[in-house]
């Protein structure tokens, strides 16, 4: 039983992980990102994915090789 429920909450944990991007992903994001970040997300808070959700909102007015990183970046999240 103990076994069993160990290896759920591992599962559980790398499942959860999976869905979240890494810090190195964010960061790269950050900098592919950064114009449009202080265009189109000034009064945003960062953490949390505020910043990402904020982009993905505004994607029609977002720059080509942010765009590309945010699709990048979902690609990666899907294949987990």
């Amino acid at each position: 039983m103990r076994i069993a429920l160990a290896s759920f909450l591992v599962l559980l944990a790398s499942v959860a992980s999976a869905q979240q991007p890494s810090r190195q992903q964010l960061m790269e994001l950050r900098s592919v990102c950064e114009a449009d970040l202080h265009t189109l997300c000034a009064g945003i808070q960062p953490g949390g994915g505020r910043l990402a959700q904020c982009l993905q909102q505004n994607i029609s007015s977002v720059s080509q090789p942010c765009r590309e990183k945010l699709a990048e970046l979902k690609a990666a999240r899907s294949t987990n």
